[in-house]
């Protein structure tokens, strides 16, 4: 052999060791042959007569599979350029580490992106192999924070170096620089073809209360949530979740601020378009309550398509304080169409006339004159109403409680849950109103009141209450009569205090009695002036009386003296 090699031109034994030991170097990676594989070693033939043995697992995948064959070249990494048995030592996995970090090195130095796995969440961010472990911070995983970390193990991506040190192992990657670099690039291409009225597609970026942020490309564009339907949406996670795909109209477009509002309705037909020919007064409707108010409920006739039952329209007899008392949102509601305005989007709709209208019968049931029985449900400074049945009630004014009482509040008379009588004076089915009167029950004492206090007669009475222009007098019970201040004395009063006060027991002349207005007009100068013609007259018949007996008694003394001169002749 030594011979052959020294005829060859190769030299001696001792020389080609000395060739292959001066050429293989500890630390150098070279290329090698797989001459023998067994469950132990790899024997890998270098050259130069030179063999190493490496472990088999480091030929092996995560499942154990041996991914190498006999005749196979391998890169290995020269250790020991001799070991304690005279064979070097190699290495396939730091060749293969060695190979991994001369990659990513020029690759760091051409600006170009590595691929890499998330593998873990560690401090600060994630740990990514990229043939090495590298650190990917928080702050670079994506263009927004992104909140939960562990979602992203697991995941392949594309990075940009941004640090990287091979003497301390220190590779600091960027998903985020990427992403910038291509959104970018997007943008600008989005601009130059966006224009309004123009249909495109988007993906579901961020979704908040008020609407969803579209990424068309490179560029956000708003759909606000009033924009999503023409039904009722709530909120936009109702319709939609992030990286869901979508079709947008785009509303408005502002290339300066590049601000993008976008519609999803807009491409959808309008709902409201013969509205009224679909949905014709007085037919019969269902639907979903969709939501309350304070003053009705609405209700969802079709997606898009909503009615309002005003609170008035829920019953014909109830009075209903909230809608929550007659529905609740989800139910299914029955109801009437009553007026229908395409240009506003508004139907008005009634629960109360799926019913027949108990006012329309109420007439016949309870005709004027008719005696009711009922409870106090109610009283207001101007009367009591009265529950006849089921929201129906009746109204007795304060001014039909009694024919000659000065009732100044109702709760003088009456309590609530007081059942009383009263009689049917007068029904308004338009305007849903029921009159009753208590005092009607009795006849009307003022219909006598003329007979017993005439014109002229005069009466006597404690004065009940002085006013600016007069002073109410007591005739009976529940019955008075006004002097106006006009009527007090012959000479003019400024104050009817100044003539009478409350108590006070005065006469006084019935001048007016006025039963349809219960008006009696009473006047303390008619006494005065009637006592003052009665004096005059007792006056004049005394003057008269002594003009008689003066005369008589000239007369008498005439007489006398013609007497006695007849004697004396």
């Amino acid at each position: 052999m030594n011979e052959e090699a020294t005829q060859s031109g190769g030299g001696s034994f001792a020389e080609l060791f000395e060739q292959s030991a001066q050429r293989v170097k500890e630390g150098e990676c070279i290329r090698g042959r797989v001459i023998t594989i067994d469950d132990d070693h790899v024997q890998v033939d270098i050259g130069f007569k030179s063999e190493g043995l490496i472990a088999t697992w480091e030929f092996m995948d995560d499942d154990g599979t041996l991914l190498v064959s006999v005749g196979d070249e391998v890169d290995v990494l020269v250790e020991d350029s001799e070991d304690h048995e005279g064979r070097i030592v190699l290495s396939k996995e730091k060749a293969d580490r060695l190979k991994i970090w001369d990659q990513i090195s020029g690759a760091y130095d051409r600006d170009e992106a590595v691929e890499g796995t998330i593998i873990t969440r560690v401090k600060g961010g994630l740990s990514v192999d990229i043939g090495v472990k590298a650190f990917l911070p928080g702050s670079q995983v994506d263009l927004r924070p992104v909140r939960n970390l562990e979602q992203m193990v697991g995941t392949r991506h594309q990075f940009k170096i941004i640090k990287f040190n091979k003497r301390r192992g220190n590779i600091v990657l960027s998903r985020r620089a990427l992403l910038e670099t291509e959104r970018k690039k997007l943008r600008s291409e989005t601009l130059e073809t966006l224009e309004e009225g123009q249909i495109v597609d988007g993906v579901i970026k961020n979704i908040t209360d008020y609407g969803a942020f579209i990424d068309l490309g490179g560029i956000d564009g708003l759909l606000h949530v009033t924009d999503m339907s023409w039904g009722r949406v709530n909120h936009p996670s109702e319709l939609f979740h992030v990286g869901d795909e979508i079709k947008v109209k785009v509303l408005k477009f502002d290339a300066e601020s590049e601000r993008v509002s976008l519609g999803l309705k807009q491409i959808q037909p309008d709902p409201w378009v013969d509205a009224a020919m679909r949905y014709p007064i007085g037919m019969r409707i269902q639907g979903k309550c969709v939501s309350l108010t304070d003053y009705g409920a609405f209700v969802e006739l079709e997606p898009g398509v909503e009615g309002l039952v005003h609170v008035s329209e829920m019953s014909w007899t109830k009075r209903i304080k909230h809608p929550s008392k007659v529905v609740s949102v989800g139910d299914e509601v029955e109801a009437v169409v009553l007026d229908v305005d395409e240009g506003n989007r508004k139907i008005s709709l009634g629960m109360k006339q799926i019913e027949p209208n108990p006012w329309q019968m109420i007439e016949e049931k309870y005709p004027v004159g008719t005696k009711v029985r009922g409870q106090v449900r109610n009283i207001t400074n101007f009367g009591v109403f009265v529950g006849l049945e089921e929201g129906i009630d009746g109204l007795v004014h304060v001014s039909d409680v009694s024919w000659t009482e000065q009732i100044k509040h109702p709760s003088e008379k009456f309590q609530k849950g007081d059942e009383l009588e009263a009689v049917v004076l007068k029904i308004d089915k338009e305007n849903e109103k029921f009159s009753l009167g208590i005092k009607q029950l009795e006849p009307n004492p003022w219909d006598d009141i003329q007979k017993k206090y005439p014109g002229g007669s005069e009466i006597e009475g404690p004065v009940v209450n002085v006013t600016d222009f007069g002073a109410f007098v007591r005739l009976e019970d529940g019955v008075e009569g006004l002097v106006y201040v006009s009527e007090m004395a012959a000479e003019r009063v400024e104050k009817p205090s100044d003539v009478v006060k409350e108590g006070d027991t005065v006469k006084a002349i019935v001048v007016r009695v006025d039963p349809a207005e219960q008006k009696i007009s009473l006047s303390m100068k008619a006494v005065h002036d009637r006592d003052e013609r009665e004096a005059l007259k007792q006056m004049a018949a005394q003057q008269s009386t002594s003009q008689k007996a003066t005369l008589g008694d000239l007369l008498a003394e005439k007489l006398a003296e013609k007497s006695e001169q007849s004697s004396e002749e």
